[in-house]
């Protein structure tokens, strides 16, 4: 279900009878055609392990399905929306970032310390992300929110992408990250004692970057 980009803060989401999708409560602006909103008490395509998965995980964003046959504009608390296609890989993005996304998707909870090891753990209180993050696994779109505006960086083989962990907004494909020191690196230049760590990604995908240090 392709997302069509209004402008940077609207999206607009194309729904066809037999399919459906997910959205953040309170992000449909507004909507033509025979639409229905229902709450989502399953966590999503995951179904009950996937909800269950996301209240251990402190990721409790509520989450509407919608069906039917029209259009709808989604946008939510004047932060920019970024679409991110999936042809197959796995997105690593925290629950309240997400506006929307494929019903096709398949969604999932992962332990950051399984990235990582400890390093994982301590990215998660580092960043105020937690230490679990959402998956969604799949071929379809997948709409995110982010501060400034995103900006997309391949990850390849050989060349890891260093990152302020404030600043990282999603990833996707066959990518390891790791939380190093970066003493004089942020510091120079004035900033917080928490930008002394850099977020190390290797592999080969892309991540995904907000041109803010603000949590949603």
């Amino acid at each position: 279900m392709p997302f069509r980009e209004i402008n940077s803060k609207m999206v607009e989401a194309t729904v066809v009878p037999g399919q459906k999708m997910f959205s953040q409560r309170g992000a449909m602006l507004a909507y033509r055609g025979d639409v229905s909103f229902t709450p989502n008490i399953q966590g999503g395509q995951g179904g009950l392990m996937s909800m269950i998965g996301r209240r251990v995980a402190n990721e409790a964003t509520p989450l509407m399905t919608v069906e039917g046959n029209g259009t709808v504009m989604f946008g939510h608390g004047g932060h920019h929306i970024q679409v991110i296609q999936l042809t197959g890989d796995t997105l690593f993005v925290e629950a309240d970032r997400l506006l929307a996304f494929d019903g096709t998707l398949q969604q999932g909870t992962m332990f950051m310390g399984s990235q990582g090891g400890v390093m994982g753990m301590v990215r998660g209180q580092v960043t105020g992300q937690g230490l679990f993050t959402t998956t969604l696994k799949g071929h379809g779109a997948v709409a995110v929110m982010a501060h400034g505006g995103v900006i997309e960086l391949p990850i390849t083989p050989g060349r890891a992408v260093h990152v302020d962990p404030q600043a990282y907004v999603a990833h996707h494909g066959d990518v390891r990250n790791k939380l190093s020191t970066a003493l004089g690196w942020r510091d120079m230049v004035g900033r917080g004692s928490g930008e002394a760590f850099q977020l190390e990604l290797t592999g080969s995908g892309a991540v995904y970057v907000q041109a803010s240090e603000e949590k949603l």
